[in-house]
């Protein structure tokens, strides 16, 4: 694994632009990375971040409708992609290199000058996706939504990304303006370009498309507390098929010291269909069709998430396993056969990243707009000098009692949820 040639600058308004080459490829790659989302709202603006993600691809001044802009991007050999997570939003488009030049006009005409139309038939479509987390009596049932709001409670990282119909039929254009005016600025944003590109070239291309976007301010986050002083359980009764588990840690942050073994651990649970987690639950037992692990990190603090869906009457089973697996890698620790598989696997990913200008984008710009910017090469370093018992140690930090947090969204009938709550309040680690 070797790095792509890359090149960093910031620009007078303080934007900072990133441009990694991958000449092997035959398209490019341009994002804008911002600070938005659900954890810089508050129980009355929540929802706006996605929302306005939504209407800056309705429209511009020139370009009247969605239609227009993407038939506008469409025509140059690419496509708007837009996504909104709790704490970072992403606009981007991947197209021919030959189109580049055209696209980077064409993108930052849509990010400055956004016309905010048709309000209303965007507040109905994006009620519409609302919908797909509740029941048919309006209730939350979506699982990893419940286990956010379990675990930080009226803190903004536990809001829903998309707010709730209330609050987005509530938007108004004044609204809009005021949100974007404060996330989209320089000081809160990173322009990426990958892919099949001149690093010079495209670096005066973003200061040419992004040098006047306003320098604004960084919006502050509050870090969440941590009350916490036992397991927390919450179930929900839902009709269904099958039980939605979600199995939490909550842990370290993005940037923490400890974020290498951390990442080790993960990888010797879930990393394939021969690491422990899917070995032990679903070939060894066959107690599910699929089981995963991953860690879902913010710029101060963390989540390690296991997801299953499981037969109602095998909730309790299925998340005893889970369990008993983190306390044995807590005790014993990982050997060093998974170790090395690990590290070899992590090397690939990593190497594989230069085959996507996406992929490759998001990893620059991610890193950059959190301030936590290190190379491929440097992050595999940190990552295969972990040892076993770095793994152990912290894995015996975060799989405490105090930071477990377990929801269930199905039928646990016969006695089930009572079996679930008992285990999940009676559990320990020695």
């Amino acid at each position: 694994m070797s790095t792509s040639a890359f090149r960093t600058v910031v620009l007078d308004n303080g934007l900072r632009v990133v441009a990694v080459a991958q000449p092997q490829l035959h398209r490019a790659h341009v994002g804008l990375y911002v600070r938005v989302g659900s954890r810089y709202e508050t129980v009355e603006t929540n929802g706006l971040s996605h929302f306005l993600e939504h209407m800056l691809y309705r429209g511009t001044d020139r370009l009247k409708n969605a239609h227009d802009v993407n038939l506008a991007f469409e025509r140059l050999g690419g496509y708007l992609y837009a996504a909104t997570q709790a704490d970072f939003g992403v606009f981007s488009v991947t197209l021919p290199p030959e189109s580049l030049e055209q696209a980077c006009a064409l993108f930052s005409e849509v990010i400055h000058k956004p016309a905010f139309c048709d309000i209303e038939i965007e507040k109905g479509i994006v009620c519409e996706e609302i919908l797909e987390d509740l029941d048919d009596e309006g209730r939350q049932v979506d699982a990893d939504n419940l286990s956010r709001a379990l675990i930080y409670g009226s803190h903004p990282l536990g809001f829903t990304i998309t707010g709730d119909e209330k609050n987005v039929r509530s938007f108004t254009t004044e609204a809009l303006r005021t949100h974007y005016v404060q996330h989209y600025n320089a000081s809160s944003s990173v322009l990426v370009f990958s892919g099949a590109i001149d690093v010079d070239a495209a670096i005066e291309l973003g200061a040419k498309s992004f040098g006047d976007l306003p320098r604004g301010e960084r919006f502050q986050t509050v870090a969440p507390p941590f009350t916490q002083k036992k397991p927390r359980i919450r179930i929900v009764e839902n009709m269904s098929s099958q039980t939605e588990l979600r199995v939490c840690f909550r842990t370290i942050a993005e940037n923490a010291a400890e974020r290498p073994a951390l990442d080790m651990f993960m990888r010797v649970l879930d990393d394939g269909m021969s690491t422990r987690l899917y070995h032990r639950i679903c070939d060894s037992q066959g107690l599910c069709y699929d089981v995963g692990a991953s860690y879902d990190g913010y710029e101060d603090d963390g989540v390690v998430d296991f997801v299953a869906g499981a037969q109602h009457a095998r909730t309790t089973r299925v998340t005893e396993e889970i369990l008993d697996l983190v306390r044995e890698l807590g005790s014993e620790g990982p050997t060093e056969e998974e170790l090395v598989k690990a590290r070899q696997r992590h090397l690939w990913e990593l190497s594989a990243m230069r085959d996507s200008p996406d992929d490759l984008g998001a990893f620059y710009a991610v890193g950059y707009l959190f301030d936590r910017f290190e190379t491929p090469e440097e992050k595999h370093a940190k990552l295969a000098s972990v040892t076993a018992d770095e793994v152990r140690a912290i894995v015996r930090r975060v799989a405490q009692p105090e930071r477990l947090n377990v929801v269930a969204v199905g039928l646990l009938e016969n006695g089930e949820d009572k079996r679930l709550t008992d285990l999940v309040k009676g559990y320990s680690f020695k």
